[in-house]
């Protein structure tokens, strides 16, 4: 069986949607879900909006695909990047595909791709339309990426995980700069605790994080400023949280279960 960080992956990237100052930390992000084996970039690359690109296309070994605007205002590049994935999925190269835009016109593509059996791994603005977010397997937005690239000290996370509450039994971010959750991602993360949870409501957080995934394909716990679910579920305060022995001294298993579990 090929594991997660073995899939080979193909990379298509809409220049036009994406900003160039991103994508050095795309491709390490995507490092986290396969090998890029195949790595294009479609933009029309004689506009002068274009000559930013070049460095970032060398250093991260991208290929860029010209394709001319035949009418202006119409982005270009949309069908060509289609035609290549449709090419290379016949091709059976790889196993999944990372497609980063924040147009949603790859929808079908993406929908397409996964009806074929592929994983498909998305990046794009958080302007990015809903349908093309929930289409992926997961969905990152890429301007965590790159506020994620420092880690947070040891003061930033007591900060964030310190007891001040708001009267919607979560932290309030008006209080040392802590966290505001909506009441839908509570909701949620205890309704995904309960469905993969054993008779005594303990769940262990890696099924629970794949099951959030699956429901709410952008969901990530940078986005509410947490490098990892484990931070961001204990400063909830809301779940009971237990770590096990693994087998292995260094490796700990978290389970997680609701406070209200009885």
């Amino acid at each position: 069986m090929v594991g997660k960080q073995d899939l080979k992956l193909a990379v298509l990237i809409d220049a036009e949607n994406v900003p160039h100052s991103n994508v050095k930390g795309i491709m390490s992000e995507l490092a986290k879900y396969g090998t890029p084996t195949i790595k294009r970039i479609y933009g029309d690359w004689t506009k002068p909006a274009s000559k930013g690109w070049k460095n970032v296309l060398l250093e991260n070994a991208i290929t860029p695909i010209q394709q001319y605007s035949y009418t202006r205002g119409k982005n270009s590049s949309d069908s060509a990047m289609i035609i290549d994935a449709m090419d290379i999925l016949y091709s059976e190269k790889v196993e999944g595909f990372c497609i980063i835009s924040s147009d949603s016109d790859f929808t079908r593509l993406v929908i397409r791709l996964r009806e074929a059996g592929l994983k498909v791994y998305g990046f794009g603005e958080r302007k990015t339309p809903h349908p093309f977010i929930v289409a992926c397997d997961k969905f990152t937005y890429i301007e965590i990426i790159n506020s994620s690239d420092k880690e947070p000290n040891e003061k930033e996370i007591k900060d964030k995980t310190s007891p001040a509450r708001g009267t919607s039994g979560h932290k309030d971010s008006s209080k040392n700069g802590i966290i505001n959750i909506e009441k839908e991602m509570i909701h949620l993360i205890s309704t995904s605790i309960t469905d993969v949870a054993d008779e005594d409501g303990w769940a262990f957080l890696a099924d629970v994080g794949n099951l959030i995934i699956k429901k709410q394909p952008d969901f990530d716990p940078r986005n509410y400023g947490f490098p990892k679910l484990t931070l961001l579920i204990k400063a909830l305060d809301l779940f009971d949280i237990d770590q096990r022995d693994s087998g292995n001294s260094n490796i700990k298993h978290i389970y997680v279960r609701n406070k209200k579990y009885y």
